[in-house]
C-alpha cells in the first residue's frame, strides 16, 4: 500500500466530516483524529493552491430531495424519506472562502452535485479522498469518481467507519481496486514533492 504520484492539478474531497458523524463510536481511528489529518490535508492543499471540497450530507427540511427506495433501514424508519442533516462541518475545516461546499442528498457526492463540474472548471485530474464513513459516502465517492476518470487516492489515516471489518476491507480490497491508498504523511511528503 503506498501513493506513487499526485498530479499537478489534484484536488482535497474530505466527506462528511459534521456534527452527526463525529458524534458516533468510530473504528480503527477515532473521529476527531481523523478531523486532525483532515485538517494536516486540507491546511497543505491550500498552502499548495490545490482545491479542497467540503461535502456534506443534508436534504431540505421535509424530505422530499431525499434519496427514495425500498429498503430494510426505510421500512425501520416508517417507510417515508425524511429530513436528514449531519450538521456543521467540524470546525478546523470551515471559514476558508477558497474551499468548495458540495451538499449532497445520497451517500456518493457526485450524484446529482456540481461536484464534477467544480473538479473539472479547475482541470482537477486526480482526487485525494478523506472522510466518515470509509464504507459509504467514501466507497460511493471513490467509485464514481473512478467511473468519471479520475485518478483516485485513499488518505486511509484520515478515513473511519462504525464498522472495523468494513473499512478494513475497503481499505484492504476495494481501494486498491480502484486507486491507491496511501497515509496521511505519504500525501503531505508528495505533495511538498509536486509543489515544490
Amino acid at each position: 500500500m503506498a501513493v506513487t504520484v499526485l498530479d499537478d492539478k489534484t484536488a482535497l474531497v474530505l466527506i462528511d466530516l459534521q456534527a452527526g458523524t463525529l458524534a458516533a463510536p468510530t473504528v480503527p481511528y477515532p473521529a476527531a483524529d481523523v478531523v486532525a489529518r483532515a485538517a494536516e490535508l486540507a491546511d497543505a492543499f491550500r498552502a499548495a493552491g490545490a482545491p479542497v471540497v467540503l461535502v456534506r450530507m443534508s436534504t431540505s427540511p421535509d424530505g422530499a430531495d431525499a434519496v427514495p427506495g425500498r429498503s430494510e433501514a426505510a421500512r425501520l424508519a416508517g417507510g417515508r424519506s425524511r429530513p436528514y442533516d449531519l450538521g456543521p462541518i467540524a470546525e478546523p475545516l470551515t471559514g476558508h472562502e477558497s474551499d468548495i461546499l458540495v451538499t449532497k442528498r445520497a451517500w456518493g457526492a457526485f450524484h446529482a452535485t456540481d461536484l464534477d463540474l467544480q473538479l473539472r472548471r479547475r482541470g482537477v485530474t486526480q482526487i485525494v479522498l478523506a472522510g466518515i464513513a470509509t464504507s459509504l459516502g467514501v466507497e460511493s465517492t471513490a467509485r464514481a469518481a473512478h467511473e468519471h476518470g479520475y485518478h483516485v487516492t485513499f488518505a486511509v489515516d484520515a478515513m473511519t467507519d462504525i464498522d472495523e471489518d468494513a473499512h478494513h476491507h475497503r481499505v484492504s480490497y476495494l481501494f486498491p481496486l480502484i486507486g491507491e491508498p496511501g497515509t496521511t504523511r505519504e500525501i503531505l511528503d508528495l505533495l511538498a514533492g509536486v509543489r515544490a
